[in-house]
């Protein structure tokens, strides 16, 4: 199996929120809310792609927010909103990313962001986190108007690189991720990065670990 490019998640995959959960204590007590708020962003963009409309990710993380601030008795001010949506532009990388991302670019494999998140607002994370020139190219879902897991923007960005989707591998920390992409025709890797179970539902993963650069050498030497 020839791996030709790596299409890598950017939230939660190479991107910490830790520093969101930082500004969320900020103005509401729970530790968990931040999850709270990413998953329910998550599950509000499916519903909006089941029912074949769109909004972008930076509308819908803002509704979604306001939303958890109303369930929390709270009034998000415009000052919170800009102050913990401001964060998310300017998450940190996980400290395994940048060596792991060289390994793929010494060994001529491609390396491609493809996120539910703006064009606009992925260049500016992968910026701000230092990455940028790291990547070959970044893909939003605002290209083809539907969200991940669906197969349109995990074919599209292969399509577009000229690349057919067996020589692709999908990086992600979230299993429904993959299994959108396993069902696109890629290979898939997952990276632990939370104390979850990787849903048994879901087809399995190619490859996976705990650490990115063990990751994606299991992915060069295709063990």
């Amino acid at each position: 199996m020839m791996i030709k490019a790596v299409f890598f998640d950017v939230n939660e995959t190479i991107l910490d929120l830790s520093s969101l959960k930082e500004k969320f204590a900020k103005y509401l007590s729970d530790d968990q809310i931040v999850n709270y708020w990413f998953t329910k962003l998550l599950h509000t963009s499916n519903t909006v792609a089941i029912m074949n409309e769109y909004v972008n990710f930076g509308e819908l993380s803002a509704i979604v927010l306001e939303n958890v601030f109303y369930e929390q008795g709270k009034t998000l001010t415009e000052e919170a909103k800009s102050d913990i949506l401001g964060t998310f532009r300017k998450l940190s990388p996980y400290p395994d990313v940048k060596a792991a991302l060289k390994i793929l670019k010494d060994n001529d494999i491609k390396v491609i962001a493809v996120s539910n998140s703006s064009l606009e607002m992925m260049e500016e994370q992968l910026t701000n986190a230092g990455l940028i020139d790291l990547f070959d190219h970044y893909y939003s879902v605002d290209a083809v108007k539907k969200y991940k897991p669906f197969n349109q923007i995990y074919q599209y960005v292969a399509k577009k690189e000229n690349i057919s989707t067996d020589h692709v591998v999908m990086v992600a920390s979230h299993d429904w991720d993959l299994f959108g992409a396993k069902k696109a025709g890629l290979k898939t890797a997952y990276i632990k990065r939370k104390a979850v179970i990787f849903n048994p539902i879901y087809p399995q993963p190619d490859f996976s670990e705990e650490e990115l650069t063990s990751l994606v050498e299991k992915i060069v030497n295709n063990d």
